[in-house]
């Protein structure tokens, strides 16, 4: 079977229904027999199940296979995993799983193949239970990303895996002390038989409860009984990163190993290779070890990374011709334009249709039509890529950090021509990544820098670098057509635009009840490298489509809010979000001169997000200075989390609505640092209210990426509603040079 791409899985918009039933995540059997000397060889530990180790001292360790880049995962994992268990919460912690087949997510390849919907009778459980993760080891579907931490791992697995623990500790005390399991409360990792007055901790039954059968569908929590689920726990991964302790990739050492370090520079448009070098300075520099042409790439080894960088700089390259070496940014949308033209209004390929979209638009008494772009957009993490590797004795070794651990692992494998099973792929913290390290390019760079050294060896990226070499958002061009009665409701909605990538549907407007629909996608394409991009494709469509219905209200002459609102009358969770972001902002009250606000709705990765923006316009510039968000993820299992990720999508939002472009000359990437290549600034964070709504209990949502989508739009209509300008190309801030 052929490994399926990350981009797979996000494609699917995972576990977007929500609907999977409950009780599949723990795989049939126990494989503790396999795991424990991975990942309980400490004194005192005994591993319940794969995702849970309760040690003698009555401490809990919470397994997780997400990795923590900042998003909250390990802590809101752990608190469902601990609220099934019954521990106690001041005694638990969290572990870093291992990059091991065992711990991929069986759930979401599930999502993948049956999206929405897959129930199954509990008997069948294990047997889809079992089919399920051998295929996601198959794909090395060991992936964070998709907001899909939560609804997925989180739902289907942490919460199982407590539920199960906890039945078979009970187990253990009942078969010691001879009672009813029925008669044992489990409680804040405490085990009572109330009738004989025993007691015990968990850690007193934690290794008689290894040995206990593990349910595979145990009874889990109804909301009602939740002590820790939905209650704002403090993060358990910040006082490490308040202290110091906490190691990120960058911060990679090996034990009794001193390091060497690379600096590289890639070929600077996509697909040429490096002909040639000059490397007559660096050779001369101090420190330098190694200069090697690999090819695709250079790479200066020396003995520190200052050292190295520099004698990299000092190196003239010759490159390879490619077909994207005369592409501008004006041709590729002029690229775009023309793939347009051809698409017309019924061409292209189809991706929803309902009524007749073009014969409504012709009837129509009244017509309005757009057309907006976003550029490419780099992800910009704060912590460069960076990957340190060592091959040794026929194996390879990488300390780095990482959304996709085996997949990294494979593509580092099959770069050196070795077997999966002889790379080890040891997982740090991420200081940022935005889908930026769902790409196994560095891990792959570093190991081939190791394997032509014969020394460990930290490769670490320069800002420029980072930047030129991303895998970007795409550019884009999207055009509208609607068609209105004589009272402004809408009649038909006629949408095509040239990249489409993940997740699936994000163009879709269901939640708009327009009768005449046709939506279509032309093929265009664009020389940079795709990657996915906190929100993906709901990043740019939201900007699009929220644009577009603010254009459409407007020309009904109608009020941007009651005229959303009143096509919502068929989606009540969309609208009860409409109208709480609108009473929050008090949408409608009087304003300053100069100051206007701008509504957006997007759904995205299973979370209805609505924001009101404030804009204020000052010497001819706008400045946002309030957000207002409501969000329906379904259910905040940590609100307060919930609350930390949608203020940071929206800051990462508003970055890219107001500075963030990659622009091309000869195929090349032109900015390089953060001095062409801006980020919103401390000064320019705006106010940041966020209410919750858990609209449906059952169904989960994501939390890393809704809050992005609808900022752009929200910001962009606000500035029409100040100024009557229409922004219809992001970064807005190149129509206030």
């Amino acid at each position: 079977m052929n490994k399926w791409t990350r981009r797979g899985f996000i494609g699917a918009g995972v576990v977007a229904g929500g609907a999977l039933v409950v009780g599949v995540a723990v795989r049939p059997g126990n494989p503790v027999g396999k795991l424990r000397g991975d990942v309980a060889n400490g004194p005192g530990e005994q591993l319940i199940n794969a995702w849970v180790k309760v040690n003698a001292d009555n401490t809990v360790t919470a397994i997780v296979p997400h990795c923590e880049m900042g998003q909250g995962a390990h802590t809101t994992l752990a608190q469902m995993l601990a609220d099934e268990m019954d521990a106690d919460w001041a005694k638990v912690g969290v572990m870093q799983a291992p990059a091991d087949g065992f711990y991929v997510a069986p759930d979401m390849v599930r999502a993948f193949m049956f999206p929405g919907t897959i129930d199954a009778p509990d008997w069948l459980e294990p047997t889809y239970n079992g089919a399920f993760t051998q295929i996601s080891r198959l794909a090395d579907a060991l992936i964070t990303g998709g907001s899909s931490s939560v609804r997925a791992t989180g739902q289907h697995t942490m919460r199982i895996a407590g539920a199960a623990a906890r039945h078979m500790l009970i187990g253990a005390a009942a078969d010691e002390w001879g009672v009813p399991a029925g008669e044992i409360v489990a409680e804040n990792a405490m085990l009572t038989h109330k009738a004989s007055g025993k007691s015990a901790t968990y850690g007193e039954f934690a290794e008689a409860a290894s040995r206990q059968h593990m349910p595979q569908t145990p009874k889990l929590k109804d909301v009602s009984q939740y002590k820790l689920m939905g209650r704002g726990l403090k993060r358990l991964d910040i006082p490490a990163k308040v202290n110091g302790s906490a190691v990120f990739g960058i911060d990679a050492a090996i034990d009794g190993q001193p390091l060497k370090y690379a600096a590289v520079r890639a070929a600077p448009v996509p697909g040429a290779k490096v002909e040639a070098i000059n490397a007559e300075t660096a050779r001369t520099m101090p420190g330098v070890l190694q200069i090697l042409n690999m090819g695709d790439f250079v790479a200066v080894v020396a003995d520190g990374y200052w050292q190295a960088q520099q004698a990299l700089n000092t190196i003239d390259a010759s490159y390879s011709k490619t077909d994207g070496d005369v592409l501008d940014s004006a041709l590729l949308y002029a690229r775009y334009g023309k793939a347009l033209d051809e698409a017309g209004d019924s061409g292209g390929k189809s991706l929803a249709s309902t009524g007749d979209a073009p014969r409504a638009f012709a009837s129509a008494p009244k017509k309005v039509q757009a057309e907006y772009q976003v550029p490419f957009v780099a992800h910009a993490a704060m912590e460069p890529m960076n990957c340190t590797a060592w091959v040794h004795g026929g194996k390879c070794e990488v300390w780095t950090s990482t959304q996709v651990p085996l997949m990294a692992r494979s593509a580092i494998a099959k770069a050196l021509g070795i077997p999966d099973d002889d790379v080890t792929v040891n997982q740090l913290y991420l200081g940022g990544a935005f889908g930026r390290r769902l790409e196994s390019d560095y891990p792959v760079q570093a190991a081939r820098i190791a394997k032509a050294t014969g020394y460990p060896v930290k490769m670490i990226w320069s800002r420029e670098e980072d930047t030129r070499q991303d895998f970007y958002r795409p550019a884009d061009t999207s055009r509208f057509s609607a068609g209105l009665d004589a009272s402004g409701k809408a009649l038909s909605w006629n949408n095509v635009f040239t990249q489409k990538h993940d997740p699936a549907g994000a163009w879709d407007i269901p939640h708009y009840d327009i009768a005449n629909k046709s939506i279509r996608h032309a093929e265009a394409d664009a020389h940079l490298r795709f990657g996915s991009l906190r929100s993906v494709d709901h990043s740019q469509q939201g900007f699009f489509i929220e644009s577009f219905v603010d254009e459409m209200a407007h020309a009904a002459g109608q009020d941007p809010f009651e005229y959303r609102r009143a096509m919502l009358g068929k989606s009540p969770r969309h609208k009860a979000v409409l109208e709480k972001v609108a009473r929050m902002a008090g949408w409608g009250s009087k304003l300053p001169d100069g100051t206007a606000r701008g509504i957006a709705l997007v759904k995205s990765f299973g979370t209805i997000v609505a924001e009101v923006a404030e804009v204020q316009m000052k010497d001819g510039r706008p400045r946002v200075t309030k957000v207002w968000c409501c969000a329906d993820p379904g259910y905040a299992m940590n609100p307060d989390g919930f609350v930390a990720q949608m203020e940071g999508g929206i800051v990462f939002g508003l970055t890219t609505a107001l500075y963030s472009g990659i622009t091309l000359k000869h195929g090349a990437v032109e900015q390089g640092n953060f001095n062409d290549y801006l980020m919103v600034r401390m000064d320019e964070a705006p106010d940041i209210a966020v209410e919750i709504i858990n609209g449906d209990t059952k169904t989960l949502g994501g939390a890393g990426e809704p809050g992005l989508p609808p900022l752009a739009p929200a910001v962009t209509n606000a500035i029409f509603a100040a100024t009557g300008q229409r922004i219809r190309k992001l970064p807005v801030m190149d129509h206030f040079a």
